[in-house]
């Protein structure tokens, strides 16, 4: 691709939780779109690999060990960066292993142990993530921060009341941060995706589901494929392909709003 068409030329991208299936395939697509990529992760092994792959094909990729939990960690690591030149994009890719919140467990039979489980790790994440950017990206009057959720922040699945309510909570947060940075010319935006069939979370997603409803992965996959209109599973692919156009100047109107990719699984 000539990089006079690149839609992300020029500019700087963090991605928290690198290492994951959305994080590193963002990361890698960030980059092929002409961002220099910053990629934390809690784990160096984790990353290394990314950023060779990112920087055998000319890309630009910086790495480090970062937990997202960890405020004032968070709060070092982006401000190391922007003292430089500024950061573009912030995006936060973090979030629970689906049997540490019970997954596929219905509502009444939940631990509130398990129920808060999401709530303490990916909303409390997103929230010091997105707070350290904002207090940056408010000074330079530029900048996007962009959330993830999932379809399950609108009921229309059983079994996911942990992971949805979540959801729920950082669409709403997204709202509020953009209706806070709007005037400092900052975007907050959320793209809510459906499962993506090749990420490790919606992999483990379908063991747990399978196992207690004593089907195969292929009907747990054909089930979830089921719940949206088109009818066929989602990709990470997919996910990233709509992070790269929220994240670019093409999207420049787009904040305090939910880009939905769930083909209509989860409508508002």
């Amino acid at each position: 691709m000539n990089s006079s068409t690149k839609q992300l030329q020029n500019k700087r991208a963090i991605i928290f939780g690198a290492g994951g299936s959305i994080g590193s395939m963002a990361a890698k697509a960030f980059a092929a779109e002409g961002a220099e990529v910053f990629l934390a992760g809690r784990t160096l092994k984790s990353l290394e690999k990314i950023a060779a792959d990112i920087q055998s094909v000319g890309g630009t990729a910086h790495i480090a060990a970062v937990d997202a939990l960890d405020q004032s960690a968070v709060d070092s690591f982006i401000a190391a960066i922007t003292e430089r030149q500024g950061i573009d994009i912030v995006f936060n890719a973090t979030g629970p292993r689906p049997h540490e919140y019970d997954n596929g467990k219905l509502a009444v039979d939940l631990a509130v142990e398990k129920f808060i489980v999401p709530l303490s790790t990916m909303l409390k994440s997103q929230f010091i993530t997105a707070q350290a950017a904002a207090r940056r990206m408010v000074h330079q009057k530029a900048g996007v921060i962009i959330f993830l959720t999932g379809s399950p922040a609108r009921g229309h699945v059983e079994g996911a009341t942990a992971i949805g309510t979540a959801f729920g909570a950082i669409e709403t947060f997204m709202e509020n941060l953009a209706f806070e940075l709007g005037p400092s010319g900052v975007r907050s935006v959320c793209l809510r995706t459906t499962a993506n069939v090749d990420s490790n979370v919606i992999q483990e997603t379908m063991g747990l589901i399978a196992s207690r409803a004593n089907i195969s992965s292929r009907e747990v996959l054909a089930k979830i494929a089921g719940y949206n209109f088109l009818k066929v599973p989602a990709t990470v692919a997919d996910t990233v392909n709509a992070l790269v156009f929220l994240a670019s100047d093409k999207a420049r109107m787009v904040t305090a709003t939910v880009f939905n990719v769930s083909a209509g699984a989860a409508m508002d």
